[in-house]
């Protein structure tokens, strides 16, 4: 039997990172549209995308690049009950269609949770991920927290490591760093609209257009997750398919693509967390909070706060009318009018 491992079999320093790197392909771009319907244009746009951009290839939607690199890095996730969190992702450089991924794990700390009668027992495993292109540069660095459970529903491991190594937050200059050199004044000039100047810190949007939770699975599928509780329900402890909480975010990510229309792309995570599982079927909307602005010159990043709530029936696991389930904060990538004619 191949069997994934339990919280008991991990030990600070493993690595998981034998496992295929992955080509980006037009096809993997239209079925994470197909599920998404993401609104961003410089993954939609080829004419646009080279003008910004200068490559003859579209720019990959980061929650393409994201999905593909978390479900890379599954293989000690096997067993999930459900990711906490995830911080400090980092989209160091742009990822095109075509570009080759190839994702690293280590595992960096453990921790079992307390233990508590009636309750199976279960630990948090840290895994700090950073993923390459084929030209060996960096294109994504980040850390997420699945908890699994351990093999004896009694055990007691006594892991308690640290958890300061994660970061609470990533730095402006971090930031910074990873703006691409695009041309902005091509895209304010081809693109009409709100931008940069156009949005102050404090202003919130409510997405009213809810969306279904659909094709679960397959996201999972698509992008070798190979956690068994996205595919099998049996392995749920709720008794039904947990939703892959990459699929949450990305759909989170396509309502914030319609509230900032001209968001050219989301250039990091600075934390996000999983409030409450989500099932196929929920119906889930977004609330956007401009929390903070920060001026590059060439570029300006707004600081965003998204919150996500589920609605579901009487007859789902945890039903509710209006349930939290994702709480993200992040930053995105605008362009300037300021410099529209500055080339």
């Amino acid at each position: 039997m191949i069997s994934p491992p339990w919280f008991e079999d991990f030990n600070v320093g493993d690595d998981f990172s034998n496992v295929p790197s992955v080509t980006l392909t037009e096809g993997y771009a239209a079925l994470h549209q197909a599920m998404f319907a993401d609104r961003l244009r410089l993954p939609l746009d080829k004419p646009l995308s080279f003008a910004v951009t200068g490559r003859h290839a579209f720019l990959a939607n980061s929650s393409l690049v994201g999905n593909m690199a978390i479900g890379q890095s599954t293989v000690p996730s096997q067993r999930v009950i459900g990711n906490l969190f995830y911080r400090g992702m980092v989209f160091r450089k742009p990822v095109f269609i075509g570009d080759t991924l190839t994702t690293q794990t280590r595992l960096i700390a453990l921790r079992q949770n307390r233990i508590r009668e009636g309750r199976a027992a279960t630990g948090m495993i840290v895994l700090e991920i950073h993923v390459h292109n084929q030209h060996d540069e960096t294109v994504m660095h980040f850390w997420r927290c699945p908890m699994i459970p351990c093999r004896a529903p009694d055990a007691d491991t006594g892991r308690n490591d640290s958890l300061d190594t994660i970061p609470e937050t990533i730095a402006d200059e971090d930031l910074a760093n990873a703006v691409p050199d695009w041309d902005y004044p091509a895209y304010v000039g081809r693109v009409p609209g709100c931008h940069y100047e156009d949005y102050h810190a404090g202003s919130s949007f409510i997405v009213e257009a809810r969306d279904t939770i659909t094709s679960a699975p397959e996201l999972a599928r698509m992008t070798l997750n190979l956690a068994m509780p996205h595919t099998d329900a049996g392995r749920s402890v709720y008794g039904k398919r947990l939703v892959y909480g990459g699929h949450t975010i990305s759909m989170a990510a396509a309502q914030l693509s319609r509230a900032i229309p001209n968001l050219m792309s989301i250039l990091a995570w600075y934390r996000c967390d999983h409030s409450a599982p989500v099932f196929e079927g929920d119906i889930i909307d977004s609330v956007v909070t401009i929390d903070d602005k920060l001026d590059l010159g060439s570029a300006g990043i707004l600081k965003l706060h998204v919150e996500v709530h589920a609605h579901r029936g009487e007859e789902a696991p945890e039903p509710g009318e209006h349930i939290k389930v994702l709480d993200w904060q992040l930053a995105g990538l605008m362009a300037k009018r300021s410099l529209q004619y500055s080339k």
